[in-house]
């Protein structure tokens, strides 16, 4: 028997009754106009129904989703912001010396204990 596919919120949002993808995580791939094939290689557990019901769900509630998805790009772009300000990039070999001394502080810590 195949098992039905709807749309449910089990509180992540509106997602497959069949898998855990949410509708929100489909919309930038329509919004980029990817074929289901294409979305398909990124997601080989969808099937061509599921994506189709999204699609005419997205479809239907376009705006809505559109700011959605805005939202959660300036969310995302504003902790990534906080976290450059909280851990400033620096030069790979400045790291990797800093990474190297702790290590090298570690290895005589467990040598004494």
């Amino acid at each position: 028997m195949k098992k039905s596919i709807d749309l449910d919120d089990r509180g992540r949002g509106l997602q497959h009754t069949t898998s855990r993808i949410t509708v929100q995580y489909l919309v930038r791939y329509f919004q980029r106009g990817c074929s289901y094939e294409e979305i398909m290689r990124w997601m080989p557990t969808l099937s061509r129904e599921e994506i189709a019901l999204v699609e005419k769900y997205y479809g239907e509630h376009k705006n809505e989703l559109d700011e959605e998805d805005h939202r959660i790009r300036a969310y995302i772009a504003e902790q990534v912001r906080l976290q450059q300000l909280r851990f400033p990039e620096e030069p790979s070999e400045v790291r990797i010396a800093r990474m190297k001394e702790r290590l090298r502080q570690r290895r005589q810590e467990s040598i004494v204990h």
